[in-house]
């Protein structure tokens, strides 16, 4: 079954949905910079403290995590540790496997960052919710977007 053509309204839609998260986006990216971290750095972080069910993770799931080549993560670790942000910490079942943790100093970094980024969140996530509700509901937005 062919998808049906969009109307104007739902490119609106869209298009409100990819500038509020290129400004969310934008927001991040400042204020990693602010705390003198570059926005992969600040991603990293998040990822190494977020991962599902432990706070460490190998360099491949960060990659995985990050959508970057494996190599490109491995620098990326390389330099965080060398701003003692992060340790590797070999495996001990396989001592080929590294996990990577936090330091506390990445902790307190990352920790700074997530608060303003919960707040952000808090602002914005109602017009968030309203442009997903019309992209999911197939409804008509209304004639202005937040």
């Amino acid at each position: 079954m062919a998808a049906s053509k969009l109307t104007k309204r739902e490119y609106e839609t869209l298009a409100a949905f990819r500038f509020s998260l290129r400004q969310f986006l934008r927001f991040s990216e400042e204020a990693a910079k602010s705390e003198g971290i570059t926005p992969q750095q600040h991603q990293a972080l998040l990822a190494l403290k977020g991962f599902p069910g432990r706070e460490c993770a190998k360099i491949g799931e960060l990659a995985e995590r990050l959508q970057v080549q494996h190599h490109s993560a491995v620098g990326l670790v390389d330099r965080l540790e060398a701003d003692g942000m992060v340790t590797r910490e070999p495996s001990a079942e396989d001592r080929r496997q590294v996990f990577i943790h936090l330091t506390p100093r990445g902790e307190e970094l990352l920790e700074k960052l997530a608060s303003v980024h919960r707040e952000q969140l808090r602002r914005i996530g109602p017009e968030l919710r309203q442009i997903l509700g019309y992209l999911s509901d197939h409804k008509e937005p209304p004639l202005k977007l937040p």
